[in-house]
This record gives C-alpha cells, sequence and structure tokens, in this order.
C-alpha cells in the first residue's frame, strides 16, 4: 500500500491523520523481525518523508508570508490534527521497534535516540506541544509586524540595521534608538508570551515525571555527549580567554573611532570611516556570485547549489510581512533543502547565505542515508557543516574569485568576519548561562522583571566594553530579541560548540585546503549515524569546552585578523 503515497508532498499539503492514519496502522499491525526489518523501516521512512515534507512546506509557506490566511489554516490544522496523532503512532512504532529486539546495521545510535524518545513520552504532553507551536508562531507574528518609519518610508527593522554601518555616528544613534523603542512597544506582549511558554514547558515536564524542564530539554535533546555541567565549563572557558579577546577588539575600534566610550550604535561601524560594504545591489546578484564561491570551494557543492538554484529554493530577500531570521530546513522525500533569510544588501547577507548553504549542504548529504532516523544530525554537528563553510569560503570573496569584493573590501569583511566570532563567543555564554538560570529557577524565571535583571547580570560579566549607560531597559530586555529563547530553549550553546570546530576545520585548510574539504564532506554523509565526538573527529577535528582547545582558536583567529590588516 505504501506505493500509494504521494510523490511529492505538495499534494500532502491538506491531508488530514485520517489521511496517514492507514500507513502507520499497517506497520503497528506486521510481523516485524530481522527478516522483515529492512522493509519496515523503509516504509516507515517513505510516510515519514510524506508527513514531514508536507509541514515543512506548511511551515515555510508561514514564514514566508506571516499574513498568509491559507497557510496559518494548514499550519493550525496540521499542529492541532496530524502532529499529535503522528507523535503518539510513532511513540507506538518506537516501543515496536525496541521490543522486536532487531539489530540493523548503522541504526545504534538512532536506537538509543528512540529509547530516549520512549522514556520521555507522554500522551498528556501532544496538547502542549500544540500549544508550545501555537506559541512560536505568535512571536513570529509580533516580530515580523515590527516596522517603523524612516527617512520618510514605513521599512522593516531588519532594513533598519544597515544604519549601523553608516559612517555617521548620529544618523546611527538614531536609527539605533528608533528600532529600540519600536521593539520596547511589544515588551508587555512579550512578557505575556513568555509567562505563557513557562507555563507549558513546566508542565511538560512533571507530565514526563523529570526534576525539571532542563533534565526534559536535555533529554529531548538527545544529548548525549555532554552535561549541564559542561555547558558551564565553557561558559568559564569563555569568560577567561574570549572576553579579554573581545574587550580588546572593542577597546580598539574605541580607539580608532577616536570616542570616549563604544556605544550600542558604535559596534558595526567601520573604523576607517569607509561607506558599509556593498556585496551585491540585487539577490540575483547574491544568488550568483554565491554560486561562483561555493564552486571555488569543491565544485561537487558548487553542483548542489546550482540545484537550488534551478529548482527555485532559494527565498533570500527581506520584505514587510516576511518572519525575521534565517533558517535552512530539508524537504525529506524530495531530498532537497531550501534556504530562507532576509537579504538587505548587507555583508552578514553573505556570511548568511554561505552559513545556510553549509546546512543544504548538509541536507544534502545526510539524505542518501537509507532510513529518515539516520538523518537526525545533532544539532552541534549541524552548526560545525554550516560556520565551516563560512570559513572555508572566506579566501574566495574576492571578485577575481567569483565573489563580491575588492581585495580590500574582501579583507574588510573577513575581519568584520573573524572579529564577530570573538564577539559572539561571549553573547552566546549571555544567552547559555541565561537559560540554565531559568529552568533551574522555574518559578522566579516567570516573572519578567526578574529575567530582565539577571540578563543584566549576565550582559556585565560577558560583554564588557560596550556603554549602556542611560539605556537600562534595552539592556534588559536584550532576551526578547533572541528567538531562540523563546522559541528554542537551550538551542544557543550550539552554535559556540561548532564554531570551535568550524575554526578548527579552517586551521586544517590553511595547510590542506582540499584535505579539510573532504573531512568535511565525509562527517557531513554519515548524517545521525555517529556521536558528537566521532562526528568531530570524521571532520579531523576536536569536540572540546576546554580554555586551552578555545584559546588556540581565538589565537589563531586574531593572528588571522592582524594579517588581514596589512592588505
Amino acid at each position: 500500500m505504501f506505493n500509494q503515497l504521494p510523490q511529492h508532498a505538495i499534494d500532502a499539503l491538506d491531508w488530514g491523520w485520517a489521511d496517514y492514519q492507514p500507513y502507520f496502522d499497517d506497520l503497528a499491525a506486521r510481523t516485524l523481525d530481522e527478516a522483515t526489518a529492512s522493509a519496515w523501516l523503509a516504509d516507515w521512512s517513505h510516510v515519514s518523508r510524506v508527513a514531514w515534507e508536507a509541514f515543512s512546506r506548511i511551515n515555510v509557506a508561514t514564514t514566508v508570508d506571516t499574513t498568509d490566511e491559507v497557510a496559518d489554516e494548514r499550519f493550525n490544522r496540521f499542529m492541532s490534527e496530524v502532529y499529535p496523532s503522528m507523535i503518539s503512532a510513532n511513540n507506538q512504532l518506537n516501543a515496536k521497534l525496541v521490543e522486536s529486539g532487531v539489530k540493523i546495521e548503522g541504526f545504534e545510535l538512532p536506537m538509543a535516540k528512540i529509547r530516549a524518545e520512549l522514556e520521555l513520552f507522554r500522551e498528556e504532553n501532544l496538547p502542549l506541544m500544540t500549544e508550545e507551536s501555537m506559541l512560536d508562531r505568535e512571536y513570529d507574528k509580533i516580530a515580523g509586524a515590527q516596522t517603523v518609519e524612516w527617512e520618510g518610508e514605513e521599512t522593516t527593522l531588519v532594513k533598519l540595521s544597515t544604519i549601523q554601518h553608516d559612517p555617521d555616528r548620529a544618523k546611527r544613534e538614531s536609527a539605533w534608538k528608533i528600532g529600540m523603542a519600536r521593539r520596547l512597544q511589544d515588551r508587555e506582549a512579550l512578557n505575556d508570551l513568555w509567562t505563557k511558554y513557562m507555563g507549558v514547558r513546566g508542565q511538560m515536564a512533571r507530565n514526563a515525571g523529570q526534576p525539571d524542564y532542563t533534565a526534559y530539554r536535555w533529554k529531548l535533546l538527545k544529548r548525549f555527549d555532554y552535561t549541564p555541567a559542561d555547558s558551564k565549563t565553557f561558559q568559564d572557558a569563555i569568560e577567561q580567554v574570549v572576553v579579554p579577546a573581545a574587550k580588546r577588539l572593542y577597546e580598539r575600534k574605541q580607539q580608532r573611532l577616536g570616542l570616549d566610550s563604544l556605544r550600542p550604535w558604535d559596534t558595526e561601524a567601520d573604523p576607517g570611516d569607509h561607506a558599509p560594504l556593498k556585496p551585491f545591489e540585487t539577490v540575483e546578484e547574491l544568488i550568483s556570485k554565491t554560486e561562483d564561491v561555493f564552486n571555488r570551494v569543491d565544485p561537487a557543492l558548487g553542483s548542489m547549489y546550482q540545484t537550488m538554484r534551478a529548482e527555485s529554493l532559494l527565498d533570500l530577500e527581506n520584505r514587510k510581512g516576511k518572519a525575521p531570521g534565517g533558517y535552512c530546513t530539508s524537504f525529506p522525500l524530495a531530498k532537497r533543502p531550501f534556504i530562507f533569510m532576509n537579504a538587505v544588501g548587507l555583508h552578514d547577507d553573505v556570511q548568511t547565505l554561505l552559513h545556510e548553504g553549509g546546512h543544504a549542504f548538509h541536507a544534502f548529504a545526510a539524505s542518501e542515508l537509507s532510513y529518515v532516523q539516520q538523518e537526525d544530525v545533532p544539532m552541534e554537528f549541524c552548526e560545525v557543516a554550516s560556520m565551516a563553510m563560512e570559513l572555508l569560503a572566506s579566501p574566495y570573496l574576492t571578485a577575481e574569485n567569483g565573489g563580491y569584493y575588492s581585495a580590500k573590501d574582501a579583507a574588510r569583511a573577513r575581519i568584520e568576519h573573524l572579529s564577530g566570532i570573538i564577539r559572539f563567543w561571549p553573547y552566546m555564554a549571555v544567552v547559555d548561562a541565561f537559560q540554565h538560570w531559568v529552568y533551574a529557577n522555574h518559578a522566579e524565571a516567570s516573572v519578567p522583571a526578574n529575567c530582565d535583571a539577571k540578563w543584566s547580570e549576565l550582559w556585565d560579566r560577558f560583554m564588557p566594553g560596550i556603554d549602556y549607560s542611560g539605556l537600562d531597559d534595552i539592556k534588559a530586555t536584550g532576551w526578547h530579541r533572541k528567538l531562540h529563547i523563546f522559541q528554542l530553549p537551550f538551542y544557543y550553546i550550539e552554535y559556540g560548540l561548532a564554531q570551535l570546530g568550524a575554526v578548527q576545520v579552517y586551521a586544517n585548510a590553511l595547510s590542506d585546503q582540499a584535505g579539510a574539504v573532504a573531512n568535511y564532506r565525509k562527517a557531513l554523509a554519515l548524517g545521525g549515524t555517529a556521536n558528537l565526538p566521532d562526528l568531530f573527529s570524521a571532520a579531523g577535528v576536536r569536540f572540546a569546552f576546554d580554555a586551552d582547545t578555545l584559546g588556540g582558536a581565538v589565537e589563531l583567529v586574531e593572528r588571522t585578523i592582524r594579517d588581514l590588516e596589512t592588505v
């Protein structure tokens, strides 16, 4: 019967649970043993790919246009009708698989993840999962509606952020304050949303018999290879070796700008009083030049990107009504990735496309695995795929290599990127430490004013060098502006650990670029069949939290910045 499933998930966008249920019932009723396991898993993977691609396409539609009522209706139907029933059905199949005792080659880690899911699964959490997803959409709607008037025109806050690269300090300050004032208008709405999130998450943990939401989420994220204590080790390492490096960057920028103090609207300004980098005039130009860059990194990767371009799997331009941020999702039945972002003509857009391109190449590689469960890759390594690609592509940013810039502007762009790596780790530590505090102090953190105070405390600890005097409310509500805190709890340390892996990949490429890319691609092809230490090892790097490894990465980044400043 599985050959009757749609060959294109777009034909299942309006399916309800009644359309999927016969396939899950068939799998539940079948005999499962060593002889039948391969076909059984293949059929389970097939119906799962139809369902998850349909959901992915529906979700994409809600983000490319947050005002699309048809997309909203489809999303709500899937989340209220299909999603909880499918989670329940998958749980039954998980139990059937574990109880069968069958052993499948290359399925050891997916089986461990299945056991973790079984341990956490509770029927009473299904409506809470749906409620949480609805809250995610509400956050997107609040953020997507944030526009301001600038120079006589309505503009999104993403577009307004381009002013932060303008050499006119008064203009930067005005734009920054206008944008922040608009965000503060939603302070109460976001606070109300936060209390709802906290209620839902606390109940989920209690329902699953977990001591707190940290324990629940850790298992849900299937973090088998490190602990919350390791997160604190990493935070402390960042404070020890990265915070001083970031402070040096800020102090140098302050001196070169000739300022008494570095204010928040000064952090993106170019000390050379250059005009902002303009890597492209149109989104089509961005797409075309990025294709040339990927071809330089590796022709096989370039070919994958060409496929995405030919099949309209890129939605890159910023516009009103579009959800904020950028992401790469996958269409597992079609074996294709899709990239979403909000390009406004900055170098950040180049970095975002290179980053999401790395995720796309990972999706292509993992799609060749036999079973859908093998495509579940730890996010800590997913981000190595993306962040390493930013660094692997960096030597090819010049126009002579098909890229975007003159040699001097390419050096500026690379300095901006590398400086951003050092500046990012302390910010990551703020976000990660904040989330650990939140879920270790659930009742206290359910009061938004307490979150404001903790965020301010952590900001002062990890982010010295930026003068926020007189801007206390704006600093305190910084957690409102980090969607991961609302929508993806505990999902941020992944970026920090992956950045450390990515810098190591880059270090390898400095001595053997072809070898580094080959190892990178080999690791991507493992998908979710290996644990984090083994995935990092396959890429030729270490999975680490310690100050020595982090210090080596910081030293390389700082040295490279100094070299580029001589171009």
